[in-house]
């Protein structure tokens, strides 16, 4: 029994939470950054359920040259040196996301990975090595996300097609 213990405590130790969402969670340092930015018509919306999950939800339009949507945490930089991957626990609608990261509030470009959902809950698993430097939709000839640390994360659709979309997501975490 004791080693059994011994092997949770481990576990848990080497898990870091970025975020869990329940029906208590605040998201007050969670904001919606649509293409309106520039002049597009896409709307998206974020809010817990009443499973306690949070729902990034919406319409992509591609009128006036929009076509995304994004949901975005800042927080304190978080010190993630010593792991090597994010987690995230989701439920998607069949569509292509992309999950970013910053390093810093003041970093002009985000480290992003794309990854489809089944319309099923999952357990997305993103390798920092694998998160490529972009800005703006152009991929930025430096290297790949160095897993440091962490100031921001976020969520995006954009596709390149009008869309309604729907993303349920339960915690993000580090390993």
């Amino acid at each position: 029994m004791r080693f059994f213990i011994l092997i949770l405590l481990a576990m848990s130790v080497s898990q870091l939470i970025i975020f869990d969402f329940s029906e208590n969670a605040s998201l007050d340092n969670w904001r919606i950054v649509d293409d309106v930015v520039m002049g597009g018509r896409s709307d998206g919306k974020f809010a817990l359920n009443e499973e306690g999950h949070a729902e990034f939800y919406g319409d992509v339009s591609l009128e006036n040259n929009g076509g995304f949507s994004s949901v975005r945490y800042q927080t304190e930089s978080i010190n993630i040196d010593g792991y090597s991957h994010y987690k995230i626990r989701l439920k998607g609608d069949g569509k292509v996301y992309q999950f970013r990261c910053k390093s810093s509030q003041n970093q002009r470009h985000s480290y992003i990975y794309e990854f489809e959902t089944t319309g099923d809950w999952q357990t997305v698993t993103i390798g920092f090595d694998t998160m490529e430097a972009t800005f703006r939709g152009r991929r930025l000839n430096i290297p790949n996300f160095d897993g440091d640390g962490v100031s921001e994360i976020a969520f995006l659709i954009g596709n390149k097609k009008e869309q309604s979309f729907k993303l349920l997501i339960d915690k993000i975490w580090v390993e």
